[in-house]
């Protein structure tokens, strides 16, 4: 504040009390309205039931299959697929009055403060799109935040790597990848600079691109191989040189940008079968362990310290729902990552739904939730948390929408148009900003803000659930 205007008259501070006053009533106001078309949150079960159905299918005029025997849907009831919707959890009004009277706590008031309205559902129902970003010549497949925020990395179909200043909508560099297939991860290694960037592709070429102080390219240069397609790469925050991919020939390598050559930990196989894999992650506190999903309905976990080339190495533990171990539907998994603290498993599997399992779960449990209502079939698409405690499930979908569940309730709670072509693929949160990054068959990259007043009646979701219930009927009959 400017050092002459420091003082207020006792006029002038009487008025802005009074101002203050009528902007709280606004806000409590505001914030009543809101509560007052939530319902009670339901209590998930530990585990789900396989064997669970939707409700009653009754069929409309179209022909078509509905839920409900009315034409006028109770929207709470049919939010997530015959879920509750959640209550709101984030008030602004007390947010703002504990940032203003400060807490203790070995944390920052702000970093509390933008923590929690990161994680709303206010602001989840609130995103809508800020910008889109358009300097690709083919499909957007990887997106990737610095961990400053401050940068976004796309690789895509035409081959190229773009680095973009997301805030102003603006291309920082575009350098040719060096990839001769379609660039599938592009990610800003965690070193000093943000000067490495490692990718991989459908040539199945690891590569690291290494950029000047200033910004400017350099070259490219080849770290390894994989024997067919390499999908997807993980990094490891505790050895920023260190990461790790895996490909479609069932190898996850270890690659370390200091060494001439990757170093090859294992060959996932199902007896003497080797598994395509599709998806990495690591674990984001206990870097030895990692989880990949792929051709099969398994998420496997390993840990890098016992893992041999020379033997069939057995993963610490395999999660699968129970409905899917002898099922005649060949689901496999497209996408697989870790929650906020490594505590969970999220997986995507395709013509099937999204569910949730504990890292540390025994052979034989069943998932923990199970996220529906989008449809996974036309393409390989990636499954993401958001919020800065994994307080969201997030999915795009072959009708073009973009999904957001509840993670604890299964609700889905947020459900925007994402791709003009129809297919969202790639979901990257920003690292501590309520801030959406996404891409698909769109030649574009879509940023989504929470600037949106008004809270989503999802009606349209009635629409959506019908088309992709019809789509799902002829696939199977």
């Amino acid at each position: 504040m400017d050092g002459s205007r420091q003082h207020l008259t006792e006029s002038e501070s009487s008025s802005t009390e009074s101002d203050s006053h009528l902007e709280s009533i606004r806000i409590m106001d505001f914030e009543d309205s809101q509560d007052s078309i939530s319902t009670n949150q339901s209590t998930s079960n530990t585990t789900i039931d396989s064997h669970r159905q939707n409700p009653e299918l009754e069929v409309d005029s179209d022909g078509t299959p509905s839920i409900g025997s009315s034409g006028i849907m109770d929207e709470e009831t049919f939010c997530g697929v015959g879920k509750h919707k959640p209550k709101h959890k984030w008030h602004a009004l007390k947010a703002f009055t504990q940032r203003g009277l400060g807490i203790s706590s070995h944390k920052t008031m702000d970093t509390v403060f933008n923590a929690n309205c990161y994680g709303s559902l206010r602001f989840v129902q609130r995103l809508e799109l800020a910008s889109k970003m358009d300097c690709h010549n083919g499909c957007v497949n990887a997106l990737h935040f610095n961990s400053s925020g401050s940068r976004l990395a796309s690789g895509s179909d035409d081959l190229s790597i773009i680095i973009w200043d997301w805030s102003r909508a603006e291309p920082v560099l575009n350098y040719d990848s060096g990839h001769r297939g379609n660039v599938f991860q592009a990610k800003f290694l965690p070193l000093c600079g943000d000067t490495h960037i490692v990718s991989c592709a459908r040539d199945g070429h690891i590569r690291l691109a290494e950029l000047s102080p200033s910004g400017s390219f350099h070259s490219t240069r080849r770290l390894g191989l994989h024997r067919g397609p390499a999908h997807k790469l993980a990094l490891l925050p505790d050895t920023p040189h260190v990461f790790l991919t895996a490909g479609e020939d069932g190898v996850v390598f270890e690659v370390d940008v200091r060494q001439s050559k990757p170093n090859k930990l294992l060959t996932v196989k199902h007896s003497e079968r080797k598994i395509a894999l599709y998806s990495i992650s690591s674990h984001p506190i206990d870097t030895s362990e990692f989880c990949v999903g792929g051709r099969d309905q398994f998420v496997r976990v390993y840990d890098r310290r016992y893992v041999s080339t020379d033997v069939e190495s057995s993963p610490v533990s395999k999660s699968c729902p129970q409905h899917l171990l002898d099922s005649s539907v060949r689901a496999h998994v497209t996408s697989a990552v870790y929650n906020f603290n490594g505590s969970e498993l999220l997986a995507s599997y395709n013509d099937e739904d999204i569910y949730s399992f504990s890292s540390k779960s025994v052979e034989g449990a069943d998932a923990l939730h199970r996220y529906n209502g989008h449809r996974n079939n036309a393409t390989v698409k990636g499954v993401n948390y958001y919020g800065p405690r994994s307080e969201f499930v997030i999915s795009g979908s072959d009708c073009g929408n973009i999904f957001f569940w509840d993670s604890s309730t299964e609700a889905i709670v947020q459900c925007i148009p994402g791709d003009e072509n129809g297919v969202v693929n790639c979901l990257e949160p920003h690292p501590s900003i309520p801030v959406l990054a996404t891409s698909g068959l769109d030649d574009d990259v879509k940023i989504w803000t929470p600037k949106c007043f008004d809270e989503p009646q999802l009606w349209e979701l009635k629409k959506v659930f019908k088309n992709l219930l019809r789509f799902h009927l002829s696939y199977i009959f």
